[in-house]
């Protein structure tokens, strides 16, 4: 594996930003017949999203995310989105555009990475749960797959809370009085996505029991098997922290649909 540092200009968010990028490591240089290196599709790609007080540097501080994707033959991109719930802020940073549409072309660009559906997907935890899901479900042409690691997925229901960390950041996100953007709604965009029936990804879903989010996943979980979406939920012993995260990655990176891994 190689693990690269890349510092860059946003466009989208018109300053100086980072992100860290997994790349596998080819050991031996495929050669067709007319002598010519063979370069292949690119390869597959797993976007990992951070939590709300975390960075592009949190998965691999945490977790052994490397140790874990080194035999898959996976590329992961892990870029930094502050503290913006991946929304077009009302007040600040269109850091949903820059996840969503910037980061992918850049790293494409950047990397030898797959511009097939089939080879992208998307996950996080917590802010990035919420994230990962709202990238499949508006996002469902570019993203076969979502993992939602006890995500917030609720955003409405937190937004209207008072004295909470979501609340304290809605102004600058949401606005005040607080207007959800259509699809910043996980319900919504789910609703939808179901009516129009085409180009559903393969969702999945993990929430520890003892996680204060608990409750919002298991409405998420109802109103996905509601619709026929294709999700697999899994709960077990668990709060809001690493130890679960680093073992539930492990299950997310066995459960994604890839079309071949390495040996």
């Amino acid at each position: 594996m190689a693990l690269v540092h890349c510092d860059f200009f946003s466009e989208s968010l018109r300053l100086s930003v980072s992100m860290d990028v997994i790349l596998p490591q080819q050991t031996s240089t495929q050669i067709g017949l007319n002598g010519r290196i063979v370069k292949g599709d690119g390869h597959p790609t797993l976007y990992l999203l951070h939590g709300l007080s975390d960075d592009h540097t949190i998965w691999q501080r945490r977790t052994s995310i490397e140790r874990y994707v080194a035999s898959m033959g996976l590329a992961v991109v892990m870029p930094s989105a502050g503290r913006s719930f991946y929304c077009d802020m009302a007040a600040g940073g269109k850091y949903w555009t820059f996840v969503s549409e910037e980061v992918p072309a850049l790293a494409r660009r950047f990397f030898r990475l797959s511009a097939r559906r089939e080879d992208n997907f998307v996950a996080g935890l917590s802010m990035g749960g919420y994230g990962a899901f709202k990238a499949a479900l508006r996002k469902p042409g570019c993203f076969a797959a979502a993992a939602s690691l006890s995500g917030a997925l609720d955003i409405r229901r937190w937004i209207g809370k008072k004295e909470t960390e979501i609340t304290e950041l809605s102004d600058s996100i949401f606005g005040r009085p607080p207007r959800l953007k259509k699809g910043d709604d996980l319900f919504l965009a789910a609703r939808e996505l179901a009516r129009i029936g085409k180009n559903l990804p393969r969702l999945y879903q993990c929430c520890g029991t003892e996680d204060y989010l608990y409750e919002d996943n298991q409405r998420f979980r109802i109103l996905a098997g509601k619709l026929g979406l294709p999700l697999t939920y899994e709960e077990g012993p668990g709060a809001h922290e690493w130890g679960y995260w680093d073992r539930q990655i492990q299950r997310v990176l066995e459960w994604l649909p890839l079309r071949k891994r390495l040996k």
